[in-house]
């Protein structure tokens, strides 16, 4: 991209190069149910060598010091995939049984019907992949199931489900999509209300303290009743359910009610978490500071290898420096109170109960890239392509560095990092690798010349505070040109999509998996989908902080310089590549949505009958 020489500050002549810090960093899962989907969702530690779970770049206790670290992970992730396969059902009976195993309770009534649809539609029956259903309604079973139904009623956006109908009161977008997918399994559903939410960002964050006390309650209602005393069948409402029910005061908080959304998002970590006990940040006008001293619970060797700590900020408290919806959200309307809300992507700290996103099952082309899913692998460009927006937050003249995606296309500028190497520019947001990560063209001092062979990243509107011609903004045009945009289907014909959260989480993930190429993902936002992708195997999972992307880069393309050369690994980027896209044409089909929608429903609706405890499906004991 076009880069213009910022004005050198006086008197600084030189800045800090990365440090990595070895930490005792402990981190706290929020509860037992978030304990097994941190487990669940993405096992390939148990899988790395020797035990080791995580250690700093270059670690001289690699077990396999001649093996790179990303080919060790690879190596982890078939494992754990393979793993997963082995716990496919393939009838009723043993989906119960592993729901039972796995649950705690009984299955939910309609079990069998649900269980029919899935068959029916071809899905792949593995129980692990419902986790997040039980992991956002977990807490719900320490709420009243009366209060639950009078405050989904009375919400401002909902979906209602009647006899077998399901309409919406709402003409927004999201929700008509929503209904739309609701629609298509409104015939197997029972009564019920679902309370939407309609912006980008997510809503609901409860202390730690609270969803602690609810999750106890949730243990202590798990049981197996007699089978002879199972209720089968699901309570009808009326139009206007539970009028009597007194309701709490959500109290939502908006801008003017905090200093820092930091706040907000960290009272969901647990109170000895670091998230929790580190000074809060006010000062995001200079150069962040990036350092991986927070990322070895998350890290093999300096590389991603447990996808799921790594999105949690809980044990990362650098990341409220880092990230957009950290340092200022576009909009805040957040509240304490639990009630059942559901929503497309939340933060690890948030309390809504996930859908899929309304633009993975409205398929529009410019999430989704349209029927051409890319060339033959041989015949892509091999380049990194990334095209977006300034988004993340309200990006301001005195807070834009810290943004995510700034801070990418940044360290992907060829003409940037040149001058940071050769000391003639100062990095306003970003840092040069450490050494640990042995950049061979950063050792011969070509580091912006070898990105420049590869990478294609850019803005198509910088997005300012007060809007300017043509996508420009006077205080990020020093560091920044405005590209022209590039439709998905034209990416699709570069070998790696790198994918970077937005104000909330990228829609565009889904598109990239199903594509030929490779995506290459950091995120801090959980979605419905996440149990049932294996980083490693399916995608290439990227640290918040992106310092591994050089790292990841060198890995996959290689490089040949005077001195020193190293061999690429084009063949394991083609192989992740299309194992992402068949395992998506079999997981991530708009049938999958529906499946899980009505698994999910189906379990909602059993926590809002007062007959909940003793609700389930048992025909396969009796």
């Amino acid at each position: 991209m076009a880069f213009q020489t910022p004005r050198r500050a006086a008197g600084r002549a030189k800045y800090a190069i990365l440090a990595v810090v070895m930490l005792c960093t402990l981190f706290y899962v929020r509860d037992s149910a978030t304990a097994a989907y941190n487990s669940a969702v993405i096992p390939i530690q148990a899988h790395l060598p020797g035990g080791l779970t995580s250690s700093r770049p270059g670690d001289k206790t690699n077990v396999y010091p001649h093996k790179h670290p990303i080919d060790t992970l690879i190596g982890a992730a078939e494992q754990t995939f393979e793993g997963l396969l082995k716990k496919e059902s393939h009838d009723l009976r043993s989906a119960a049984a592993a729901y039972r195993k796995r649950r705690g309770r009984h299955p939910p009534p309609g079990f069998d019907v649900w269980y029919s649809f899935a068959v029916e539609n071809k899905a792949v029956m593995v129980e692990d992949f419902f986790d997040q259903i039980y992991h956002d309604l977990g807490p719900f079973w320490g709420v009243a199931p009366s209060v639950m139904r009078r405050e989904a009623w009375d919400y401002e956006m909902t979906i209602n489900v009647r006899n077998q109908n399901a309409s919406a009161g709402s003409d927004w977008f999201w929700t008509q999509i929503w209904l739309d997918l609701t629609k298509t399994i409104q015939h197997m559903l029972p009564d019920m209300d679902l309370a939407l939410n309609s912006m980008d960002e997510p809503r609901i964050v409860v202390p730690w303290e609270e969803i602690n006390g609810y999750m106890e309650k949730e243990r202590a209602s798990r049981k197996m009743a007699d089978p002879k005393e199972v209720v089968s069948n699901y309570q009808t409402l009326t139009q206007h359910p539970d009028s009597d029910i007194e309701m709490a005061q959500k109290w939502w908080e908006g801008k003017q009610d905090i200093s820092h959304f930091w706040d907000i998002a960290s009272r969901g970590c647990h109170p000895d978490s670091l998230a929790r006990k580190a000074a809060h940040m006010t000062n995001f006008n200079d150069t962040p500071s990036i350092s991986l001293a927070h990322t070895l619970p998350h890290t093999y060797q300096g590389y991603v290898s447990n996808f799921t700590l790594s999105a949690d900020f809980c044990h990362q408290p650098d990341l409220q420096g880092l990230h957009g919806i950290m340092i200022e959200p576009l909009t805040v309307s957040s509240t304490k109170h639990l009630f059942p809300m559901f929503g497309g992507s939340k933060l690890p700290t948030n309390n809504e109960i996930l859908l899929p996103a309304p633009m993975y099952w409205n398929n529009d082309e410019r999430f989704s890239g349209g029927p051409n899913h890319g060339s033959d692998w041989v015949s892509k460009q091999n380049k990194a392509i990334w095209r977006g927006v300034a988004t993340g937050g309200l990006n301001k003249p005195d807070n834009w560095k810290g943004f995510q995606r700034h801070r990418f296309v940044a360290m992907t500028n060829s003409t940037q990092v040149s001058g940071a190497e050769h000391w003639t520019q100062i990095p306003q947001n970003w840092a040069l690798p450490p050494s640990e990560y042995d950049i061979a063209a950063q050792q011969e001092g070509k580091l912006g010349e070898w990105i420049g062979t590869w990478a294609d990243t850019g803005f198509t509107d910088l997005m300012c505070l007060e809007q300017e011609p043509h996508g420009t903004c006077n205080y990020t045009d020093p560091y920044y040109a405005v590209h022209l945009g590039m439709k998905m289907s034209e990416q699709f014909n570069r070998k790696y999509l790198p994918d970077i959260d937005g104000n909330s989480f990228s829609g565009r993930y889904r598109g990239f998996l199903l594509s030929t190429s490779l995506p290459i993902k950091a995120t801090i936002f959980r979605e419905w989908h996440d149990s049932r992708l294996v980083p490693w195997k399916h995608f290439v999972p990227m640290d918040n902080r992106f310092m591994d992307f050089w790292g990841i880069m060198e890995y996959f393309v290689g490089y040949h310089g005077e001195g020193i050369k190293k061999a690429g690994h084009d063949r394991e980027a083609e192989r992740i590549a299309l194992a992402g896209q068949e395992w998506a044409n079999r997981v991530l089909r708009k049938e999958d949505m529906q499946i899980y929608v009505l698994r999910l429903l189906l379990e909602y609706a059993r926590v809002s009958d007062d007959r909940r405890d003793k609700m389930g499906w048992v025909q396969d004991l009796l």
